[in-house]
Order: C-alpha cells, then sequence, then structure tokens
C-alpha cells in the first residue's frame, strides 16, 4: 500500500464511522506490527478532541500517536530520546496549525461550538459529515505524517 493509499484510507476509514484519531492511526498501524482492531481500540479516546471534549484535534493526537511508534524513546532514561521525539510532535502540531488555524477541535469546528460538552457521540448522518471539517483534519494529519514519514526514513 502506498503511502497516497494510506491518507485515502484514514478518510475513508472516518467517513465509516472511526472517530478522527483511530482513521488516523489505523490506516498506517500495520506498519507498526498492530492490527486494525489494536488499533482503533489505542486511538479510540483521542476522538472529539479528546473524549469529545473538543481539546486537542483528535486527527492531529493521532499523528503524534503514531509519532510515537515510529521515534518515541522506550529508555525511560533516555532524554535525548525523548527530546527527539518532542521535537517531531511540535513539528508536526506547527504545520497542522498552519494550515488548519489551530489544533483545538473547538476552534476548528467554529460555529459548531456547543454549549456545553458531552460524552454522547453524535449519530453519522449525512448531515454530520457535510458540516464538519474532520475529514479535511484527517487528511491533513494524514499528510503530514506521510511527509514526516518521508523525511524520518530519508524516503523521496
Amino acid at each position: 500500500m502506498t503511502y497516497e493509499d494510506r491518507v485515502e484510507k484514514a478518510v475513508a476509514l472516518f467517513n465509516s464511522g472511526f472517530n478522527c484519531s483511530q482513521s488516523v492511526v489505523a490506516a498506517f498501524a500495520d506498519m507498526y506490527g498492530f492490527t486494525e482492531e489494536q488499533s482503533v481500540r489505542m486511538a479510540a479516546s483521542f476522538g472529539g478532541g479528546i473524549g469529545r471534549m473538543r481539546e486537542t484535534c483528535g486527527a492531529a493526537c493521532g499523528m503524534f500517536l503514531l509519532a510515537g511508534l515510529e521515534c518515541g524513546a522506550v529508555d525511560p532514561k533516555d532524554s535525548e530520546g525523548k527530546s527527539y521525539n518532542y521535537k517531531v510532535v511540535q513539528d508536526l502540531a506547527a504545520k497542522f496549525k498552519e494550515a488548519n488555524g489551530s489544533l483545538r477541535c473547538a476552534d476548528l469546528l467554529g460555529a459548531l461550538k456547543e454549549k456545553k460538552t458531552t460524552h454522547v457521540a453524535e449519530v453519522r448522518t449525512a448531515e454530520y459529515y457535510a458540516k464538519r471539517p474532520c475529514p479535511r483534519m484527517v487528511e491533513c494529519a494524514a499528510k503530514l505524517w506521510v511527509e514526516k514519514l518521508k523525511e524520518l526514513r530519508n524516503e523521496k
């Protein structure tokens, strides 16, 4: 599967009902030895701006989770490795924010800001998809991850 196929897969996963974070992570999870089920479980809580609290965009969180899988430090004393991972995450965050104006789900939803945040997920209808920028956020996060992955792996 090409990287471009993975970007398309991420959007298709979102459009099938997965949350934004699950969609980004699941599109790349097999590259790290995870099944789709494992990947959607590990990313499940990050949708809706982390637990539907409308904080950090779930698509961006998915990108950050992938950064941890790609270059996260595994030795608790590895300060250099931790710092490198944080640099990768901050670079991704800056590019996502530059492309979309914010990292915060509530800001990205704009006029859709809810009066009160609730844990109840919305039913996925045509109207839901029509009013949300989420598929674009998923696509953006997946594309940014592809760019970063190529850079990290020294690919063209």
